[in-house]
């Protein structure tokens, strides 16, 4: 009996190596190498055959309407426009966030045929969670099956337009002797669905686990392979849920959208300003509402400070949704360009409703809900401000300044905070009242007398 061979290979990168390594020398990721077996069996070489047909690209027909739309307006909205035919979607998630509940809810919308695949639970659960989630729908088909080679028959044979995988660590191929959820079978199971999905032009969406650190488990070239990344992101003890477009090939990377997690399933959030603003009924020092674009829309936020004295030697720096980093520097501005003292104490920021702030169009709400706080004096409730400060104590102009604008005088917002450099070209807002300003002193003077 020949003994089997055994390779070690990274779940981050896909790096291989004969022996364990503990640090990988390609992505430098520690402790990340698993055991896999070795394929024994010899690959012929063979003359290459071309099977496919050449097209000029100005003969190949498709338009955006061949998009497939799943009902709910938040996810297409993040999709792109809806589900492109030919294109695989990873959808990723801690456990319990509502992965599975979206992608039924999801198929439960689509008027053509869906092949839900489920690998984690039998047809009686799923039967069980569509009661629940009051989900009837005649062109929903379901298959409990973990070989891949099962699946790919199933859809020879039912010819779906969209297929929904879940999820991909559960499958296997049986020509591979690793086991599932290993890097190789992880790999060469969401080729096969990628060669599926190109070849007969149907939608596949494939559900993945997450690791400790929240990143998609198995190998970082699984998200290169698809065609879309989306994060499921939320506290599994929380109501609300926000789906990002991490990568997408045929949409925005920067749309979000936002759901509430029910008893009967997740609820689409068609206002998310309005909800992160709702609990904001008595204001406190420390509290400014500020506007970011998260992709076509914009959302108001509410960015809390705290700031305490500090009683060791070296003082906290502690951010909820807003860059680390960032808020360094801006803490080295507001003492430099400003004179408001925050050396020597604890500073705590927070975005409320769980939403992360990437844009600098919130730098002004953040150094001035620092110095609300730091001077225990209150800012206008009815006042939003916006813009980007610079290491000069500058501010800077940002875009999108008119939809940010609309979003507060929707909300009921008077007064605006802008850059100098925005007002230029501004059309004039009888409902609301602009004030355009140059410098970060000149701001807190005014808001915090």
């Amino acid at each position: 009996m020949s003994k089997q061979k055994i390779k070690y290979v990274c779940s981050n990168c896909g790096y291989e190596s004969l022996r364990w390594i503990g640090k990988c020398p390609e992505c430098e990721s520690w402790n990340s190498f698993t055991e896999e077996l070795i394929e024994s069996g010899k690959h012929k070489s063979a003359k290459a055959v071309l099977k496919s047909s050449i097209h000029k690209l100005s003969e190949i027909a498709a338009t955006e309407k061949e998009r497939i739309l799943t009902g709910i307006t938040e996810f297409d909205r993040v999709l792109g426009g809806g589900l492109m035919p030919g294109s695989v979607v990873l959808l990723g998630g801690d456990p319990g966030i509502g992965k599975s509940t979206l992608a039924m809810q999801a198929a439960a919308g689509i008027k053509e045929k869906v092949l839900y695949v489920t690998g984690e639970e039998s047809e009686k659960q799923i039967k069980l969670r569509s009661s629940r989630l009051k989900i009837k729908s005649d062109s929903l088909f379901i298959l409990a099956e973990t070989e891949l080679n099962q699946v790919t028959a199933a859809i020879e044979s039912l010819k779906p337009s969209v297929v929904i995988i879940d999820s991909i660590q559960t499958m296997y191929r049986n020509e591979l002797d690793n086991s599932p959820g290993t890097v190789t079978q992880i790999r060469e199971c969401a080729a096969l669905l990628m060669d599926e999905a190109k070849k007969k032009h149907l939608s596949v969406i494939i559900i993945g686990h997450v690791t400790k650190e929240g990143i998609i488990a198995g190998p970082k070239i699984l998200e290169h392979m698809v065609d879309t990344v989306i994060q499921f992101e939320g506290e599994a003890n929380h109501s609300f849920r926000i789906l990002r477009s991490q990568k997408n090939r045929f949409g925005s990377t920067n749309e979000i959208g936002v759901f509430e997690m029910r008893e009967d399933g997740l609820r689409e959030v068609k206002n998310p300003s309005e909800l992160f603003l709702s609990e904001r009924e008595k204001q406190t020092p420390g509290s400014v509402v500020t506007s970011t674009i998260e992709g076509t829309r914009p959302i108001l936020l509410e960015v809390q400070a705290l700031v305490t004295p500090s009683m060791y030697g070296y003082p906290q720096r502690v951010s909820n949704g807003f860059d680390q980093r960032r808020l360094s520097i801006l803490l080295a501005v507001l003492e430099k360009r400003a004179l408001v003292k925050v050396s020597s104490a604890n500073v705590f920021i927070n975005v409320a409703g769980g939403i992360k702030i990437t844009e600098p169009a919130a730098d002004l709400a953040v150094c001035l809900s620092i110095a609300s706080s730091l001077s225990e004096k209150v800012i206008d409730s009815q006042t939003i401000v916006i813009g980007e400060v610079g290491l000069g104590g500058e501010l800077r102009s940002v875009s999108n300044i008119e939809k940010r604008i609309q979003e507060a005088e929707k909300l009921g917002f008077d007064t605006v905070i802008i850059p100098h450099t925005n007002s230029r070209g501004l059309k004039q807002n009888p409902k609301i009242k602009v004030i355009p300003h140059e410098n970060l002193s000149d701001t807190i003077n005014l808001l915090i007398q």
